[in-house]
C-alpha cells in the first residue's frame, strides 16, 4: 500500500470513529423507580439536535419527605461519545454531569460545582443508573 492510501484510509476511520460518537443519539426519557433502594425516583428527559443535549431531571422521596429539586441545563455529546454538561437546579444548586450509555440504559454521574441546600446531595450521585422509559 502506499503512502497516499495509508493516509486516505486513516483519514477514513478517524473521520468514522468521530462521526459515530458525535452522532449518537441520547434523546429520550430515563428513570430509577428504584433509587436509592426504593425508597426514591430519579428521572430524566433528555432533547437532542446534532451534538447538543438539553438536560432536565429531577429526584425525590417516594413518601414525599425532604426536597424534591427538578434540574435542566445544557451539554454536548463529547469525542468520547458521553454527554457532559452542566445544571442548575430549583434549590440554586449547580453541578455538572456525565452521561454514559449502557445498551438501551443511561449511567449518569453528578458532581456539585455549588451548593446552595445541602439536602440536595444525597440525592445527587455517581452512576447511576437509568432505564429508557420511552422517547420524547
Amino acid at each position: 500500500m502506499n503512502r497516499r492510501a495509508v493516509l486516505g484510509l486513516s483519514l477514513a476511520v478517524l473521520s468514522a470513529a468521530t462521526g459515530s460518537a458525535s452522532s449518537q443519539n441520547f434523546a429520550g426519557e430515563y428513570a430509577d423507580r428504584n433509587f436509592l433502594s426504593g425508597q426514591a425516583t430519579f428521572q430524566m428527559s433528555l432533547e437532542q439536535s446534532g451534538s447538543t443535549v438539553s438536560v432536565w431531571f429531577s429526584a425525590g422521596y417516594n413518601d414525599g419527605r425532604g426536597i424534591q429539586p427538578v434540574a435542566d441545563g445544557t451539554g454536548r455529546v463529547s469525542s468520547k461519545g458521553t454527554v457532559e454538561f452542566s445544571f442548575t437546579d430549583s434549590a440554586h444548586n449547580a453541578g455538572t454531569g456525565t452521561i454514559t450509555r449502557a445498551g438501551d440504559d443511561l449511567v449518569v454521574s453528578l458532581k456539585m460545582t455549588r451548593v446552595a441546600d445541602s439536602r440536595c446531595l444525597e440525592l445527587y450521585r455517581q452512576n447511576v443508573r437509568l432505564k429508557h422509559a420511552g422517547k420524547k
